[in-house]
């Protein structure tokens, strides 16, 4: 059965079918339920205002609407067509900052070179059609140049800040030096204005040699970015190779390392040709690092008041150690992480806090679903 508690009552909350599983974590026992499946590879989750219900990316090339009944539309129009090849497709989704007046969604996919045999990130934006059957107006407004992608490490996370700039991760095509190349975008955070535009305050504006666009460099494969609700910090995390996922705070005009400075090694067990060690004077260490990787993709801050024990909570998806990493925070200090619903064996990509003040988990799977987590209400 088909249902999504979007827009609904607490009342009918209760009323849903019983729980897909319920299981211990040490804030308590966990209540989750399924809320649609039938997803391929879906890739990331945006909740619509007002209980309309959200957009689903699927990674084939898909936009889909889940209505706050539970319906799954079938595939929107208007969408661009992308790169479905590997790690590429379509990718992320946003709202616009203004979407109750503009009704403007961004969308970050892989889109291919003329020749159809590489790609690089892209960014564009349409207007959500009042009988939400597509997007019109579609029209891209940031590429990633060069493209030299054959099917990985795209990033491809948006955020908005609280004075409407939109934020870009780019991964770096598996071409690591281009991640210290300033004149070209892979490897990079860019920081741009709504249209496109690039802010006059960027740190490499009128820099001879250098994208205007980047923010931070030296970046891997960030496929997670959120905005500290509290501090308005901006958190990106990304993929290590062999070992060294990070999260790092990515300030204006700065250097994170990749790939001189790691803490993995290659998936061949050999060491990262370029690496000078896992510090390196000139670049900025990480603010949390793993030394075995998850495979970390999606990022959500808890700050809803439905569970106060997650209050001050960062959750992340995990994709090679499947499963929901939960890290408390004070401040910005990380403390001791939590694993949860490894017995599930999901690849989780992406993870949000809905409208409802419960999470919301996408697996990553030809199969894939929506689910909701909770921690159970007595």
């Amino acid at each position: 059965m088909r249902r999504t508690i979007l827009g609904m009552t607490a009342s009918a909350l209760l009323a849903l079918s019983a729980p897909l599983l319920a299981e211990r974590s040490e804030l308590g026992e966990l209540e989750l339920k399924e809320v649609v499946g039938g997803l391929e590879h879906p890739w990331a989750l945006a909740f619509l205002p007002d209980g309309k219900g959200s957009l689903i990316t699927e990674r084939p090339g898909r936009l889909r609407w889940l209505d706050a009944q539970g319906r799954l539309s079938a595939p929107l129009g208007g969408v661009p067509q992308v790169y479905a090849k590997g790690q590429g497709g379509l990718l992320d989704v946003a709202l616009s900052p203004r979407f109750a007046s503009d009704r403007l969604v961004y969308l970050s996919y892989a889109e291919a070179d003329a020749e159809g045999d590489e790609a690089g990130t892209a960014v564009g934006r349409g207007r959500l059609k009042d009988d939400m059957s597509g997007l019109e107006g579609f029209q891209v407004i940031f590429r990633q140049q060069p493209k030299l992608s054959t099917g990985v490490h795209f990033g491809s996370r948006l955020a908005f800040d609280r004075d409407g700039l939109l934020f870009v991760t780019l991964g770096e095509n598996n071409q690591r030096p281009t991640a210290q190349d300033l004149d070209k975008l892979q490897g990079k955070l860019v920081r741009l204005k709504p249209d496109g535009g690039v802010p006059d305050d960027n740190p490499f504006v009128g820099q001879a040699g250098a994208r205007p666009e980047i923010w931070s460099y030296g970046h891997r494969n960030p496929q997670g970015l959120a905005f500290d609700p509290w501090s308005g910090r901006l958190w990106l995390h990304e993929h290590g190779p062999r070992g060294g996922d990070e999260i790092n705070l990515p300030g204006k005009g700065l250097n994170y390392g990749w790939p001189k400075a790691t803490h993995g090694i290659n998936y061949s067990f050999l060491p990262i040709p370029e690496a000078e060690g896992k510090t390196v004077p000139g670049t900025e260490a990480p603010h949390h690092v793993w030394e075995k990787s998850p495979g970390i993709s999606g990022m959500a801050f808890y700050s809803a008041e439905r569970f106060p024990a997650w209050q001050h909570n960062l959750f992340i998806g995990a994709l090679a150690q499947p499963g929901l990493i939960r890290l408390p925070l004070d401040g910005d200090k990380v403390g001791q992480e939590e694993r949860l619903l490894e017995d599930q064996g999901w690849r989780i990509r992406d993870v949000r806090q809905g409208p409802d003040g419960y999470l919301y988990l996408l697996t990553d799977a030809p199969n894939g679903k929506l689910v909701r987590l909770g921690l159970r209400e007595r």
